[in-house]
């Protein structure tokens, strides 16, 4: 199989560019869209008045799947459950970071019962599912920078459960404000490239921490409209290949810039339920 035949293209950097970057495997886990609709609007991209292409939406996965494989990573699978349209998003599902988990604890009824599955999971991969008393949705608002944790919060975590994840993972965290629905999750605004390096869309962050991620990250991209309207800051790294959606040719352009190779794949249906590459793809970090 080539990278072709699971992706939509694949870029190398830019000539003249010199990279230092290497990629390291990776171990994600995923779950099938099988049940994926839009039954429901719990964020602004969702429109129960728009059809949704479920076989599709499969098709596109699964792309996504084997693309992870092509490059080298780990893909465990979750079983999708009936009932939950939104299990396809797994990074919602918790934390796995310095041989600990933390599961999700949802912030809409909705999405609720996907922590069970997810806490299965762990459970029978050696990991003890702790959970916070305060709603934290995973790596859609938790993720993991070298030894820090960036966290969201403003719609869907709660800013006390920083704290907890803390605490019980051992590793600092820092917390930044969402003020634009739109990105009501962190991993919709920001991008870990690898262990130093993120991009990010100043617009979806109050005025506190754009400075805060300025001084963190002064050589951070930025990313335009066109290309954050497109979740395209919805990706996943290795430290070499960033998988990101097919709409967003800007930061394609900027990663390979920045001695990056831009994967992109397309998950036009799947965005229906406001959710792109990132979102599919919990990492279990080591």
């Amino acid at each position: 199989m080539t990278l072709s035949d699971v992706a939509t293209g694949f870029a190398a950097p830019a000539a003249g560019v010199t990279t230092h970057r290497s990629a390291r495997p990776r171990r994600y886990v995923m779950t099938a869209p099988r049940y994926f609709t839009v039954e429901y609007a719990i964020n602004p991209w969702m429109d129960t008045s728009t059809p949704v292409d479920t076989q599709r939406a499969v098709a596109q996965w699964e792309a996504l799947r084997q693309t992870y494989a092509w490059l080298g990573h780990t893909v465990e699978l979750v079983e999708p459950v009936s009932g939950l349209p939104d299990m396809v998003y797994a990074a919602n599902g918790g934390l796995i970071v310095n041989g600990k988990a933390v599961v999700a604890r949802f912030a809409h009824a909705e999405r609720a019962a996907e922590s069970i599955a997810h806490a299965d999971w762990m459970y029978r991969n050696g990991y003890r599912a702790a959970e916070t008393r305060h709603v934290n949705e995973g790596q859609g608002d938790l993720l993991v920078v070298g030894s820090t944790i960036l966290a969201g919060y403003g719609f869907r975590t709660d800013r006390r459960a920083h704290r907890e994840v803390a605490e019980y993972v051992g590793m600092p965290v820092v917390g930044l404000q969402l003020i634009d629905p739109r990105f009501y999750h962190l991993d919709t605004a920001l991008a870990v490239l690898d262990d130093e390096t993120i991009a990010y869309y100043p617009p979806a962050f109050a005025e506190r921490s754009r400075a805060k991620l300025a001084e963190l990250f002064p050589d951070a991209i930025q990313v335009a409209s066109p290309d954050a309207y497109a979740l395209g800051l919805n990706v996943v790294s290795d430290g070499l290949n960033v998988v990101l959606p097919a709409a967003a040719t800007g930061f394609a352009g900027q990663l390979r810039r920045n001695g990056f190779r831009p994967v992109p794949v397309d998950l036009s249906e799947l965005f229906k339920g406001g959710g792109s590459v990132k979102c599919c793809t919990l990492e279990v970090h080591p």
